[in-house]
């Protein structure tokens, strides 16, 4: 909903028939909503029983709406947005209800590049800075980086079966 270049009912629609398309394929879902949880929500919960998870990517929003996808067993993928002092912070409250096998890291490329990091190109977000992603979680976490590594490539590996 956030830029509405099709209707929100257009927008439900589809969102529906992809939903739909995911419980005959049996792949997992990759989903980003912006200013949709309440019509959203509803629409994955109700095909949740059928499709083979997700990961709700971009995460940005709050505690409740974190709550209803855990409790429908959907990955998190967190970006550089946790790192904007801006916008991001209010993550670093939420991060550690995110249980350790449901977490993911997303570079969003070629948008929300880590903050205050010593990235060497400016102009676009890329994988490399994943590191700077994954390093701040461990020190919001007080948890080891490389343990934390470790945990989200062996949730990436079993969420895209690889």
């Amino acid at each position: 909903y956030n830029r509405n270049f099709s209707s929100k009912k257009a927008q439900l629609k589809i969102f529906e028939q992809h939903l739909e398309l995911a419980t005959q394929i049996k792949l997992p879902l990759f989903l980003h909503q912006r200013d949709a949880h309440s019509d959203f929500f509803p629409l994955l919960n109700k095909y949740r029983h059928n499709i083979a998870g997700g990961v709700i990517h971009c995460f940005t929003a709050n505690k409740r709406a974190l709550d209803a996808y855990l409790d429908i067993d959907m990955h998190i993928g967190i970006t550089g947005w946790i790192t904007d002092p801006n916008r991001g912070y209010h993550l670093h409250d939420l991060i550690s209800y995110v249980p350790s096998d449901k977490l993911m890291i997303e570079t969003d490329s070629p948008y929300l590049m880590p903050f205050d990091y010593p990235i060497k190109n400016k102009r676009y977000n890329e994988p490399s800075n994943l590191i700077y992603v994954l390093d701040a979680i461990a020190s919001i976490l007080q948890k080891d980086k490389n343990i934390l590594a470790e945990e989200i490539y062996n949730n990436s590996c079993r969420f895209f079966n690889i």
